[in-house]
């Protein structure tokens, strides 16, 4: 049994429960192989280590299925896409959203970041491909941010990867074609159309100018992207082929197949092995300590397997029947040496890459790829969380840049194999419990052990002790109680702004932060009265000590420069009216007081633009939307 055991290739990690409905898209962190992302029916993203049994962060914000997700290079930001068209992005070490786009008309059906900056590609059912800046550091680099509008297939773009030089996009498609685009000139570079079915995976070579595509006509080809043309073709496949690999020094390439993975070479058409592994339809690949990792999902489950490249053949001998008996094998090139130019790497990022524009693009500002005619609009909007639901590992896996070490580092122990039994499966703890009262309690708790020893306490004194500020705490809840009753029976009539001004008038800020919450999950409530009354408070809660309140004021500044600064503007732009027009005057009258308190608050949000971390990023984010008040 030992030996047998020694002698292992393949084996089964683990299998979880993802999602309480069906898991519809799932990606593994290609940099690491210890993340995985998946997307379910419900709506959701979770993010988990690989061969631990509980869900490290749930994402949220999507109203539709997730049809898509990709980890960036550094597997500190995640994108998903939904079958409405909009795109989330995540910042997992900061666990929060860092930018909603919506500008595809169907299904995201394909993602890829940049190797290098802060630029995503995404592929649609709408047949488009967009490719720009998601996040903007400052407000002269908004100037400078570009999208990029690539046109050319007539189906569904299924997959889409950059070189590793992060000068071109590859991309495929339902209409089996592949296209090449080059980013600097905005253009399309060539077209390969040897595959007879959809092209459903691409991969760059990551040194030669060389480019793999698995097919639905049960073919890999690999493409010489110096002379653009067909070198290879592989034909052993069994089914659809729709996870390839290469090896991280390029000798081979790996095939996730039904229930097998297999090794291909090129120049001449050979395969070196074939491992049986139990993975069923395999959806994701990676590679780290010589380890192949593959996960693959059927309705709620994820099952994750592991093959041992370094009893996997990967030069040498060749499976009968794929290369004729007759012809004698070259002798391989040596390890180093390649027959083909290399991508030259640049030193420093591509955040400032100007893009052409050309008769198949078209430049469009950020904010008009938001603003998309797409379902999700409108419906209500969610608001988007990243909620922490296993801190320990968390922490682990995603330590600040500033600490020693990042876990799991860059040369992380193999996972190990499993000798026999069956598999158990895991199901993710629902974590629903209020963490901010368990935190307020256990604050509260620390406080009052702090001055005591515990020795010279009877039960009579620890009692007294833990009922200090009761009597005060419970006054104060009751009171606030009795508030939000006045406001409720105010907001039951259906005056959203009487209800607001009410809970203005008992001059209690937690009692205002309360209603906005309510009012900002869903936007439609918001009126251009509600901002002449609101905007004031906002100014004292984002001068607030407290954090939420800080949130909850920079929240609603943002939903109303979105949805009335247009109006403001326009309005005050626009000449005099003729005669007698009450309603036009009384508007204009609400757009000077608006605009002047906005003003007001263009000041402090430009002070507190320096500030670092989460709040931070969100005056940043605040001052660039505000920016047009300066003209």
């Amino acid at each position: 049994m030992a030996g047998a055991s020694a002698t292992k290739t393949s084996w089964k990690l683990q299998e979880i429960v993802a999602h309480s409905s069906n898991v519809s898209s799932l990606a593994l962190g290609k940099t690491s192989g210890r993340l995985l992302a998946t997307g379910g029916e419900d709506c959701l993203v979770n993010i988990w280590a690989v061969s631990k049994p509980n869900c490290i962060m749930r994402l949220t914000g999507h109203n539709n299925p997730v049809e898509c997700i990709q980890f960036s290079s550094s597997e500190e930001q995640v994108v998903a896409g939904s079958q409405s068209g909009s795109l989330r992005v995540w910042d997992l070490e900061a666990a929060k959203i860092l930018r909603t786009l919506m500008g595809h008309k169907a299904n995201i059906c394909s993602l890829d970041f940049h190797p290098f900056g802060e630029h995503l590609a995404s592929g649609s059912l709408d047949t488009n491909i967009k490719y720009g800046v998601w996040v903007c550091k400052s407000a002269s680099f908004l100037e400078n941010v570009v999208v990029l509008l690539l046109k050319g297939h007539t189906q569904a773009v299924r997959c889409l990867a950059f070189s590793p030089d992060g000068k071109w996009l590859a991309s495929s498609s339902d209409d089996s074609t592949i296209k090449l685009w080059d980013l600097t000139a905005g253009k399309m570079i060539t077209e390969f159309t040897a595959h007879t079915g959809a092209v459903n995976i691409i991969q760059f070579h990551p040194n030669e100018y060389l480019l793999a595509s698995g097919s639905s006509d049960r073919t890999i080809k690999l493409w010489d992207l110096e002379k653009f043309k067909l070198i290879g073709s592989s034909e052993g496949e069994t089914g659809p082929v729709r996870c390839i690999a290469f090896h991280p020094d390029g000798c081979c390439l790996y095939s996730g197949s039904q229930d097998s993975l297999r090794v291909y070479g090129w120049e001449p058409d050979r395969c070196f092995d074939v491992v049986p592994v139990g993975w069923g339809r395999v959806a994701d690949l990676a590679i780290c300590n010589n380890q192949l990792i593959g996960v693959s999902y059927q309705f709620t489950n994820v099952s994750s397997y592991v093959v041992d490249l370094n009893r996997v053949k990967k030069s040498g001998s060749v499976i009968q029947g794929l290369i004729q008996d007759d012809k004698l094998l070259p002798e391989p090139t040596p390890k180093g040496a390649t027959i083909r130019r290399n991508y030259d790497r640049p030193l420093t990022t591509c955040t400032n890459q100007r893009v052409k524009q050309n008769a198949e693009s078209e430049r469009r500002s950020p904010e008009g790829e938001r603003r998309s005619p797409s379902s999700e609009d409108e419906r209500e909007e969610k608001e988007s969380t990243a909620e922490i639901h296993n801190a320990e590992d968390y922490k682990e896996i995603f330590q600040p840049k500033n600490a020693i070490s990042r876990t799991p580092p860059r040369r992380s122990e193999p996972f190990p194999e499993f000798f026999g039994g069956d598999q158990t499966v895991f199901r993710s703890p629902n974590f629903d419990m209020h963490f901010e009262l368990l935190n307020n309690l256990y604050s509260c708790m620390l406080q009052v052990m702090k001055n005591h020893k515990p020795s010279a306490l009877s039960d009579e004194d620890a009692m007294s002790q833990i009922r200090k500020g009761h009597d005060t705490m419970c006054v104060m809840l009751t009171s606030r109680l009795k508030n939000l009753d006045t406001v409720r029976s105010v907001w039951n009539s259906g005056d959203v702004k009487t209800s607001l001004d009410c809970a203005v008038a008992i001059n209690d800020l937690s009692i205002v932060v309360d209603i906005l919450n309510i009012i900002n999950l869903k936007p439609s409530l918001w009126k251009l009265d509600l901002c002449t009354s609101i905007l004031p408070q906002i100014e004292e809660l984002l001068q607030s000590k407290y954090e939420s309140y800080v949130q909850t004021g920079c929240t609603s500044l943002k939903l109303i420069l979105k949805r009335f600064w247009p109006l403001i503007s326009d309005t005050l732009a626009a000449p005099p009216s003729v005669g007698v027009d009450i309603s036009r005057e009384e508007r204009l009258q609400k757009c000077k007081a608006c605009y002047k308190q906005l003003k007001n608050l263009s000041n402090l949000v430009k002070n507190k633009a320096g500030l670092v971390g989460r709040h931070g990023s969100a005056f940043r984010e605040l001052q660039l939307l505000m920016a047009p008040l300066d003209y």
